[in-house]
């Protein structure tokens, strides 16, 4: 009986013991579990700094920002409202990119700031130009020796004398183009007296001028309607496309190719054709 005790003891023992083994062993069998190392496939969050402008390169942005997140990209929107800073951040790398200018514009910024490199990255949409009066109602009513504001800074201010030819209020010199100034102008028939003003301030000229050109972004500030508004506009061939801007040699960061592939998606297309209804135009 006392061998037939220690027997059937000794089996309770041992079943009892390989229990206690499979069941330690069904962790290590399931694979990943909760506490499993993450995939290393699994993309890491990164945060995009984007300098821009309110209206419409802020708006616009607000827009990718879902697509973005979807790829584990928090984009973070710091508005400026000139156009010197953002190119400045960009390169002091407070920034990983900027949305605000077009290409003449960032080339003519980068030959008068010797230590930058700054990039195209890719074009997204156009803001014509307009013409605009609080006083006039169109262009045959400006009276001799009238006050037209423009943007002071090269490139704009070239864009707006080559618009005021364009509308048949003044002829430049033959050949001088994009970087057209004041002095270039060769015929003035009304005798137009051109005041130039930095690009954000124009808007505020209007009270007192008979007609301001304002860049599309800082007219729709100013509650006008371009399409509505404006005098005379420059048409949907203008060379002026607004850009993605990033430092040399970030245009192949996976980061960026995904902001500028959701910038230049059909979603935004649309969103553009939509929300300014002819006023900017899609680039892509």
């Amino acid at each position: 009986m006392k061998k037939l005790f220690l027997l059937f003891t000794a089996c309770l023992l041992a079943a009892f013991v390989a229990g206690c083994g499979g069941g330690g062993q069904k962790p290590a069998s399931s694979g990943s579990g909760s506490g499993a190392a993450p995939s290393s496939g699994a993309a890491a969050k990164v945060t995009l700094k984007v300098g821009a402008t309110p209206v419409p390169h802020a708006e616009i942005l607000e827009i990718i920002k879902p697509q973005l997140a979807k790829q584990n990209i928090t984009l973070q929107i710091v508005e400026f409202s000139d156009y010197v800073q953002p190119n400045l951040a960009l390169n002091d790398k407070e920034l990983d990119a900027n949305f605000f200018q077009h290409e003449p514009y960032l080339t003519n910024f980068v030959s008068e700031h010797k230590n930058l490199k700054l990039k195209n990255a890719g074009g997204v949409h156009v803001e014509p130009m307009g013409i605009y009066s609080r006083k006039i109602k169109n262009l045959d009513q400006l009276k001799e020796g009238a006050q037209i504001a423009i943007p002071n800074d090269p490139t704009n201010g070239g864009r707006s004398l080559i618009l005021l030819q364009k509308a048949g209020l003044l002829k430049l010199k033959d050949g001088t183009g994009v970087k057209a100034t004041v002095q270039d102008i060769a015929v003035n028939p009304k005798n137009i007296k051109i005041q130039e003003v930095e690009a954000a301030q124009v808007p505020r000229t209007l009270e007192d001028v008979d007609a301001a050109v304002i860049n599309t972004n800082f007219a729709m500030q100013a509650q006008l309607v371009p399409t509505k508004d404006a005098m005379f506009m420059e048409d949907k061939t203008s060379p002026y496309v607004n850009i993605l801007t990033v430092r040399e040699g970030d245009e192949k960061r996976p980061e960026i190719q995904a902001l500028l592939k959701a910038l230049q998606s059909k979603e935004v297309k649309d969103f553009i054709n939509e929300k300014y209804k002819g006023a900017i135009v899609p680039a892509f």
